[in-house]
């Protein structure tokens, strides 16, 4: 028997989360457009300016590892808004920058209130939606995919003026997610047993969400060679790389929303995986192989096996595990965040000094030893099987 809401009907508190995750989403795709006329406002190479994408996302990986720590301790809504507060005091910061280091030592405080944010927010998103941990996941899967893909978008809007723009256009609007939040989020209880900041570390000794960590490293390092490195070789205006990623975005929010689901259900989580890694592998080919015309197309169609990853990877190490939610996602986030730390500087120094093909191709490569890892440890994902089975006698339920 189906009870609750649909994803669509929630309550407001969700919503209002729902709108600071799209804005704090929007950090990651906004400085696409921008990473050109960045390099060239700050003097700066493209490997020096790959490193707002590393520092943000190396203290948004460490720091996951306190967020339950502290959530415990001062509860969820005020854990909210304090890594909201300091976004919008660093991504104001950023905007003031007078050279890489200072934007990138900036990138790095927003990656630290990014941590305290989006971690949390999952976790107040699946404690008070309608309809379930899965419906949860999804809206928060949407607001991922919306927000990476109106990022470009803004960057550009806002960059064609000034690359210093988009920086304070996204204080403001965090601002705004700010107020929804304090007006709209009742306060949130404190756990019963306060969380050790050595649970998220301990979580990952579980085989099946260890096996969804490492494999999520993998993908994530082929997810941000695409993010970091494609602006660099679109050879474009900051409205033309704005436009590519903002199709590249809405492949993502599509595949996360309507895509992954009824594959999960037809196939399985791993399975969904396992095709979905292959994707992207082919398509990083494909960029690595294309002239001009060619890496637009593959590049935006690379959104769809990352929106298919991205929700089958949440809910994975959201269900694999009997950890709590917010440790396994701390856990789980501490070591998939990894790849998207190293990825940019990486991927960026390989095509300045060994050739535009060779990141790509190793994008492809951990794709492959992605898909390597999920198969010799299968036995640990037996979780999935259960969690899929269930999700499809839940559809299967009359509804009343």
């Amino acid at each position: 028997m189906q009870t609750g809401g649909g994803i669509l009907r929630q309550p407001m508190s969700v919503w209002a989360t729902a709108f600071a995750a799209v804005v704090a989403f929007m950090g990651i795709g906004l400085v696409d457009p921008i990473l050109p006329s960045i390099a060239q406002g700050l003097k700066a190479t493209p490997s020096q300016v790959s490193l707002l994408f590393t520092s943000y996302f190396l203290v948004t990986a460490v720091a996951m590892l306190i967020t339950g720590w502290v959530s415990s301790r001062i509860g969820g809504k005020r854990t909210l808004l304090a890594g909201l507060a300091l976004v919008i005091v660093f991504a104001a910061l950023a905007g003031t920058s007078g050279s890489v280091a200072e934007l990138v030592g900036f990138r790095a405080g927003w990656g630290l209130g990014n941590a305290l944010f989006v971690a949390t927010a999952l976790a107040v998103i699946v404690g008070a939606a309608s309809g379930g941990a899965e419906a949860a996941i999804i809206l928060y899967e949407a607001a991922l995919g919306l927000g990476i893909s109106a990022g470009p978008l803004v960057g550009a809007l806002l960059g064609d003026w000034n690359w210093r723009a988009p920086f304070f256009g996204t204080a403001a609007l965090m601002a705004a997610g700010l107020v929804l939040i304090v007006t709209l989020l009742k306060s949130t209880p404190r756990p019963a047993q306060k969380t050790r900041l050595s649970a998220p570390i301990r979580a990952l000794a579980h085989g099946g969400l260890s096996t969804t960590a490492f494999t999520a490293l993998f993908y994530n390092f082929a997810f941000f060679t695409v993010l970091a490195f494609t602006p660099f070789i679109l050879g474009m205006s900051a409205y033309g790389i704005g436009a590519v990623f903002f199709g590249w975005g809405v492949c993502v929010a599509l595949a996360s929303v309507f895509g992954a689901p009824p594959l999960q259900r037809r196939i399985g989580s791993v399975n969904v995986l396992h095709l979905s890694l292959a994707l992207l592998a082919v398509l990083q080919i494909g960029i690595a192989l294309s002239g001009h015309t060619g890496i637009i197309v593959f590049t935006i169609l690379s959104g769809i096996p990352i929106g298919l990853n991205n929700t089958v990877f949440t809910e994975s190490a959201m269900e694999v595990s009997d950890a709590p939610r917010p440790v396994a996602s701390a856990g789980y986030n501490f070591v998939r965040w990894m790849g998207g730390a190293l990825a940019p500087f990486i991927a960026t120094k390989l095509g300045e000094e060994v050739g535009v093909a060779v990141p790509y191709v190793l994008g492809a490569l951990c794709c492959l030893i992605g898909m390597a890892v999920l198969y010799t440890r299968r036995h640990h994902l037996r979780a999935l099987s259960r969690v899929d089975a269930d999700h499809t006698a839940h559809d299967a339920a009359p509804a009343v």
